[in-house]
């Protein structure tokens, strides 16, 4: 059995560092993507709800391949499977990049901002191995 993946420990700079690589591959995927619409002249469907509904079809795409499968994991899956799996992620993750680009978000900026209010609801001292919602927790 493979290891799980885990984020890396770092410093604030080197956390830094990755997270304007990974921004890089976005603004990369994003140009893939404008050019494989433009290609097509396919902007003129690219309407936010169009993207927005197009991305949900997708993810339920992806969903449907751990339908009643135990855990999903790699083995699991088997090669095939996984091959397929990688094309829905890829689809979902065009569609979300197109809607960004569409409504002019910062995806990077978006995801900075949503760890903060994460980090607000969920802190790690107070929820560290256990899965409820944030309402469910006691008070302070």
């Amino acid at each position: 059995m493979l290891a799980r993946p885990r984020w890396p420990k770092c410093g604030k700079y080197e956390w830094s560092k990755n997270l304007n690589q990974e921004i890089n591959q976005l603004d990369t995927i994003r140009t893939l993507a404008r050019a494989f619409v433009e290609e097509r002249d396919w902007g003129q469907f690219h309407t936010p709800k169009n993207l927005s509904s197009a991305l949900s079809v997708e993810a339920a795409e992806l969903l449907e391949h751990f339908q009643w499968l135990k855990t999903g994991t790699q083995e699991e899956l088997g090669a095939e499977k996984l091959a397929q799996v990688r094309h829905e992620m890829a689809d979902v993750l065009v569609y979300l990049v197109l809607l960004a680009d569409q409504l002019d978000v910062d995806l990077g900026a978006a995801v900075q901002e949503k760890m903060v209010l994460n980090r607000a609801k969920y802190p790690a001292d107070k929820v560290r191995g256990d899965a409820r919602k944030y309402h469910e927790y006691p008070p302070d």
